[in-house]
């Protein structure tokens, strides 16, 4: 039987591992400087990995970069819906402040000119030549509907008011439609609210026009205008737009207020019908008047 250590590759073997483990050592002791096989070693293995991780970190921030986009379009998104919430919300708080007021002076008021019931509809038709004058929606007499109701879009901004119906459809005059019998009784909401009618609509800057305000009254660019629900036909409370430009009228004897509305004119599809529920002056009365 051969001796252990007559044993050749036994003995290179256990050599090399002893070889081995004193370079190990010998690596992990504190030196101030290292050997040039093992800079040699450690500037490669860093090439590579720098070669690697540049286009790997390109990658992740490209994605990251379009998460990030992402989430601000969304913000952005929920921001807008918010401001429009915000700005209905602020309309309706004045608008209960002013009506508190009146109740401590009218205790027995038994009813509000911003009482109204909403229906629903579609817009069905709209003549190219007349886009910003008119629209038909799918709803008629034999759903309720009835000349002279207000509609509102999505948003809940006034376009306009159901001019003759039939059965099942009705013909709408919008707010954007210049003829001189299209008015609407509004008001610009403040800590004291200015009456004034919309008369009028700029085609070329997309703004609606409101007439006969005080020549004194201090007006604001952004403040609302909603109706005043003086007019007999809207209900108070629905929203117009917003003040971007005052200027004199051309006696200089009262002001005129251009208007961004709410609501977009020329973007219709779903619209709801106000019905208003509070009292209204009869037609007649107001014929034996003039």
């Amino acid at each position: 039987m051969p001796s252990f250590f007559s044993n050749k590759k036994l003995i290179i073997l256990l050599v090399s591992i002893i070889i081995l483990m004193a370079l190990i050592g010998y690596s992990l002791s504190d030196r101030e400087n290292t050997t040039r096989p093992e800079q040699f070693m450690r500037d490669t293995v860093g090439w590579v990995q720098s070669m690697f991780s540049k286009p790997a970190h390109s990658v992740a921030g490209f994605f990251e970069s379009v998460s990030d986009i992402r989430s601000v379009y969304e913000e952005n998104k929920l921001l807008k819906s918010r401001l429009e919430e915000y700005a209905q919300i602020s309309v309706e708080r004045n608008l209960l402040r002013d009506e508190n007021e009146t109740l401590r002076e009218m205790i027995d008021l038994e009813e509000s000119l911003s009482d109204y019931l909403m229906r629903p509809a579609v817009v069905i038709h709209r003549n190219p030549d007349r886009w910003n004058d008119f629209i038909a929606i799918n709803r008629g007499s034999q759903h309720g509907i009835e000349p002279n109701m207000a509609l509102v879009d999505s948003q809940g901004g006034l376009i306009g008011k159901v001019k003759r119906t039939s059965q099942f459809s009705s013909f709408v005059q919008l707010l954007s439609d210049n003829d001189r019998t299209n008015r609407v009784s509004a008001k610009i909401v403040g800590d004291q609210a200015l009456n004034g009618f919309i008369e009028g609509y700029d085609e070329d800057r997309g703004l609606l026009i409101m007439r006969k305000l005080d020549i004194e009254a201090e007006i604001e660019e952004e403040q609302m205008v909603t109706t005043s629900g003086l007019g007999g036909v809207y209900p108070e409370g629905l929203l117009i737009g917003e003040v971007v430009e005052v200027e004199p009228d051309e006696y200089g004897l009262t002001q005129n207020a251009y208007i961004k509305p709410t609501a977009d004119y020329y973007s219709l599809n779903y619209v709801y019908v106000i019905e208003r529920t509070s009292t209204s002056v009869d037609p007649e009365i107001l014929e034996e008047d003039q």
